[in-house]
């Protein structure tokens, strides 16, 4: 079967899905160790906030593999697929729903997480904007959907090895090197995605960490207290 080697995804789309895997992985970590780990949970949050963001962007303005359209899953993608149909080569459309449901449960877990305390010493950075009666109520619910997350995470990299090993499909590689090897005549390579997308995406990513960290939020200023009286 004669074969070409194509560019399929860009290097933005690589770098930002290996420092998510990272960033993941040691926002979990730090979350169930807690103590004085907390503080490091919540920068590499605002960190994560960055990635995400600079993603949502990029899937509208990035190179064409990349874009949410090239393969937001839709009826007809999904039974074309399951009949062995589907001839796509980039996310397909079984797999586009991981990357979606993992996107909106991060982006879930980073909205509540900014909002949360930890009733000792650590307060997101926008908690002072509610009440702690509500700020607890997203507490609660950032620890718990954090194992769905977890859940969601093993089943996209059990469905990975099965493609490796069983469907003998390398997802892994592409998502390295940026190639993947196609049947000749299939599929296009990426195009778009130039430095000026790549320039645009990094100023709303960063735009988004500062309003997420809070540093824009007025404090009253603190007032010395007053000397104690002599007697």
């Amino acid at each position: 079967m004669d074969t070409r080697r194509i560019k399929l995804w860009d290097l933005p789309t690589r770098l930002f899905h290996w420092l998510l895997v990272i960033l993941v992985a040691a926002a979990i970590v730090t979350g169930e160790v807690g103590g004085g780990a907390i503080e490091w949970h919540g920068r590499i949050g605002l960190a994560i906030l960055g990635l995400i963001t600079f993603r949502l962007v990029w899937g509208f303005i990035g190179s064409s593999h990349a874009r949410f359209t090239s393969f937001f899953p839709t009826p007809s993608s999904v039974r074309a697929y399951l009949r062995g149909q589907w001839t796509g080569i980039g996310h397909n459309p079984l797999g586009a729903f991981s990357v979606f449901g993992l996107l909106a449960l991060i982006s879930l877990q980073l909205a509540t997480g900014l909002f949360s305390n930890d009733d000792i010493a650590f307060n997101g950075p926008l908690s002072g904007l509610i009440s702690n009666t509500l700020s607890n109520k997203l507490t609660g619910l950032h620890e718990f959907t954090v194992n769905i997350l977890i859940a969601l995470i093993v089943l996209h990299l059990a469905a990975v090895l099965f493609y490796v090993h069983i469907k003998k499909d390398n997802l892994i590689k592409p998502m390295i090197t940026g190639w993947k090897e196609v049947k000749a005549g299939e599929g296009k390579p990426a195009t778009g995605g130039g430095l000026i997308a790549i320039g645009l995406a990094l100023i709303i990513a960063v735009a988004a960490v500062y309003g997420g960290s809070g540093a824009w939020i007025s404090h009253p200023p603190q007032v010395d207290a007053p000397p104690a009286a002599a007697w």
